[in-house]
């Protein structure tokens, strides 16, 4: 898949990036997009949900009458599950989400998701982007220029940048990340993916690497 690299101008450099078809043209399987998703957002869930139960609520631990003899039910303290104040019974307590998913079907998922949006035309490689200082403006006007300022973006770095990670963060529905945090969530979720050509040449030296 052959890309051609923007300026932050929105115009052709001359340049192009080859992306490879294993990655960018392969045949997407949706239910292991549907399982990436799914381990992301769960893990995202804190799980500090939490009941007392009756060894926890305060209240006197005395039995309230004798076993027998009352002509009344069996009764143990105020603390039990029957009476106002008391514990609850077989109620949620703390754990976590998270679900462990293979590492080859998390990076299906990622190709899959991937493939998508080379499928939909929602893919851009920008030249690399060299900032003095945190300049929204210059990042604001760059997606201005490429007609993507009022879509959500992810903008692909190949290492941090910190001058270029501070602008994107004040720019809303925009998310920068690096190349090897990429997670399917991060692409399925965005309308269009920004790869600087720095990024989108790793794929290319990856795949060269592969079938050499």
């Amino acid at each position: 898949m052959q890309v051609e690299v923007l300026n932050i101008s929105g115009k052709k450099t001359g340049r192009s990036v080859e992306l490879p078809d294993e990655i960018f043209g392969a045949e997407p399987n949706d239910h292991v997009i549907y399982l990436a998703v799914k381990q992301f957002l769960a893990a995202q869930r804190q799980g500090t949900h939490k009941v007392k139960t009756r060894a926890e609520v305060q209240g006197s631990s005395k039995k309230l009458h004798r076993q027998k003899g009352t002509g009344g039910s069996r009764k143990g303290n105020l603390r039990a599950p029957i009476f106002k104040g008391g514990g609850t019974i077989f109620g949620p307590k703390p754990h976590g989400y998270d679900f462990k998913l293979n590492r080859k079907v998390k990076d299906l998922a990622k190709i899959s998701a991937l493939s998508y949006k080379a499928k939909e035309n929602a893919i851009v490689v920008i030249e690399d982007i060299n900032l003095d200082a945190p300049k929204t403006k210059t990042v604001v006007g760059a997606l201005k220029a490429l007609g993507i300022d009022n879509k959500k973006s992810l903008v692909i770095l190949p290492e941090y940048n910190d001058n270029l990670y501070l602008s994107l963060r004040n720019v809303p529905g925009v998310i920068g990340a690096l190349i090897a945090d990429v997670n399917t969530y991060d692409v399925v979720n965005a309308n269009v993916l920004v790869f600087t050509e720095s990024a989108a040449k790793i794929f290319a030296e990856d795949e060269a690497e592969v079938t050499a």
